[in-house]
């Protein structure tokens, strides 16, 4: 009787290294990420185009969310977990950063489990956002939490909302500074 033996799956770096190369026959990649922050590594993502076979596809995305924005983002949902109820129910702040992605437009859809006990939330993950997204998200958030009257932790969000009056935030959550926190730190 053989012994079966497991053969380890390669990591997405050395994957990535068998991209094609001019002159160098490669074995075939399934997936692959550049971020063009300098020209050679756009000069690398224009040769791989090149030389990859027909029919291949090729995916562009804005820049994607920062850490700040997303640690702001689960700050203020654990804000709204433990202030507010939904339907007469508390939610973990996954759950509520479901209904709030729904609430700012974002695609997610809920769907019924296997055996129809439960529903699954589907759609957009908050780590693909790109950062002009995740800045809409936190926007709405503040201006939810705010008609909602949800006390943030976070102190730059309630020196904010103590600045309010004077610079309209409430009134028009669109007006809110958009660095990469989405609101000043």
């Amino acid at each position: 009787m053989g012994v079966l033996r497991h053969r380890p799956r390669r990591s997405a770096f050395s994957r990535m290294r068998e991209m094609p190369q001019p002159g160098r026959v490669s074995q075939p990649m399934s997936r692959a990420l550049i971020t063009l922050d300098t020209p050679d590594d756009r000069a690398r993502a224009a040769r791989w185009c090149r030389d990859l076979p027909r029919g291949t596809r090729v995916e562009f995305k804005k820049t994607k969310r920062t850490l700040p924005q997303n640690a702001r983002m689960w700050s203020m949902l654990t804000d709204v977990a433990l202030q507010k109820e939904h339907c007469g129910r508390r939610y973990t702040p996954d759950l509520w950063k479901i209904l709030m992605m729904h609430g700012c437009g974002l695609e997610v859809q809920m769907i019924p489990s296997l055996n129809n006990d439960t529903l699954i939330p589907w759609g957009q993950s908050s780590s693909d956002l790109s950062k002009e997204e995740m800045t809409d998200l936190i926007e709405f958030m503040f201006a939810w939490g705010a008609e909602n009257g949800i006390i943030w932790s976070d102190p730059a969000l309630r020196s904010l909302i103590a600045s309010a009056p004077n610079r309209g935030y409430l009134a028009s959550p669109s007006t809110a500074p958009a660095d990469d926190a989405s609101v000043p730190a």
